[in-house]
């Protein structure tokens, strides 16, 4: 069977329902209770479409149906002297796992910090000792939070 193309872009406005769906899919991949899933589409609207926009989205989508997501803002980095991109979530569906779209969201995430997806991949490796899909598929956001409060 062939694989369908990935194609990614920057999440809309109408995009909202699907957002808090793979949100709650996330939820249930990290076998976390949907009732600690407080976020709405009006929550998304408000905070990523709104008058200030908090964080962006990028949609992955094969036959032009949405099959994940990566939810990041902008950071700074003062001993670098650079920005670049937190990546708060990066979510495919069950369906399309396998299919490159994890790849897809991680090269365009690359491309939006300006490296190489290779280069964000080795530089992720290094920090955390796993590519970033898995690792971003395999745990919590709080531990990677700790461990980023671990080397200040």
């Amino acid at each position: 069977m062939t694989t369908p193309a990935t194609t990614v872009r920057f999440a809309r406005p109408e995009d909202a329902a699907s957002i808090v769906a793979f949100i709650r899919g996330l939820a249930e991949f990290e076998h976390e209770p949907l009732d600690q899933v407080h976020v709405t589409e009006a929550d998304i609207l408000r905070d990523g479409f709104g008058e200030r926009r908090l964080f962006e989205a990028l949609i992955a989508e094969q036959d032009g149906a949405p099959v994940g997501f990566a939810l990041f803002f902008p950071h700074y980095s003062t001993w670098e002297g650079r920005a670049g991109l937190y990546v708060e979530d990066l979510y495919v569906v069950p369906e399309a796992r396998g299919g490159r779209a994890g790849h897809a969201l991680l090269e365009a995430l690359a491309r939006g910090a300006h490296m190489s997806a290779g280069h964000l991949s080795r530089q992720f490796r290094l920090a955390y000792g796993e590519p970033p899909y898995q690792y971003l598929m395999t745990r919590r956001i709080e531990r990677a939070m700790a461990l980023l409060r671990l080397d200040d």
